[in-house]
């Protein structure tokens, strides 16, 4: 009998819910974590059943399959009569940087590491490349100032002029590298930038909800259904934690809390849960290759 508690559904704070980005974000976080290990191919009714494990409908996954087609991230081949489905350049890109965030995350930074600051004025006529720019810059730590102006704890030079130049927005942006003057109060600036109380409450959640992995019975007793939910959940949710949190240290601003607690816990469950929830995975997708429908 399986110990851990299911998925919260009702009640769940909104910053914690895992469909809170679409199947589309989720299906990443599937593909990062467990076909690019086996660097394999997956049907398109694969995806879906795994997605279905996660309380997504079959129509928003096929969908958010379709765009991820689209988008390149993933490639069609065929094996006979079945269509299977590898991850492309692109997304393997896309994965690679996003490992690249969420494992460095909560690394000791220098204490004499500058800020970097971003204006920019990118013209309303380039909405796309403006709405790209602010996704890139919150993955990469920034948070807003205000309209234009953004901010990081970190030296981001040289990943902030690679991001102006793949965007072709570099004329429209300046940017500073340097550090806080000692003199002034900055934590109004921080406070102004980030969401730090509601950063805490997310650290808390996610605690909340994956603490009861770490019981030697309940890992004992679970299957690898629900080793492969928990794992995706907490792979999934962790990853947002880059984007959300500064990693400024004090006295600048207050350490968030549970922030350590959460970071344990994922690397902890990041392996201790891998075998068996990479095991449901290779179930179900085999067994939807062998049987595919609808792709």
């Amino acid at each position: 009998m399986e110990t851990l508690p299911a998925p919260r559904r009702a009640g769940v704070a909104p910053s914690n819910a895992i469909d809170a980005l679409g199947p589309q974000a989720v299906a990443v976080t599937i593909l990062g974590a467990y076909l690019r290990p086996r660097d394999g191919a997956i049907t398109a009714g694969g995806l879906v059943r795994l997605l279905a494990d996660l309380g997504f409908s079959e129509g928003s996954s096929r969908v958010a399959f379709t765009r991820l087609v689209t988008r390149k991230h993933i490639e069609r081949r065929r094996a006979g009569s079945t269509a299977l489905y590898t991850l492309g350049v692109r997304g393997r890109d896309l994965l690679a940087e996003g490992d690249r965030r969420i494992f460095s995350f909560g690394a000791s930074r220098g204490a004499d590491e500058p800020w970097t600051v971003l204006w920019h004025a990118v013209p309303s006529t380039r909405r796309a490349q403006r709405a790209r720019l602010a996704r890139r810059l919150r993955f990469l730590g920034f948070g807003p100032l205000q309209d234009g102006t953004w901010i990081a704890a970190h030296d981001r030079e040289l990943e902030v002029t690679s991001l102006l130049d793949r965007l072709d927005v570099a004329e429209y942006a300046s940017v500073l590298v340097g550090r806080p003057a000692a003199s002034t109060d900055f934590r109004p600036v921080v406070e102004r930038a980030w969401d730090l109380e509601g950063l805490s409450r997310r650290y808390e959640d996610f605690v909340a909800e994956f603490r009861p992995f770490l019981s030697e019975r309940a890992r004992r007793s679970i299957s690898d259904r629900r080793a492969f939910i928990g794992r995706t959940r907490l792979v999934h949710l962790y990853r947002g934690f880059p984007m959300l949190d500064p990693e400024i240290e004090p006295p600048l601003a207050p350490e968030p809390a549970f922030r350590e607690e959460a970071i344990g816990l994922f690397g902890y469950l990041y392996d201790s849960l891998a075998e068996p929830a990479q095991r449901y995975f290779d179930e179900v997708t085999g067994r939807s290759a062998a049987r595919p429908r609808g792709g």
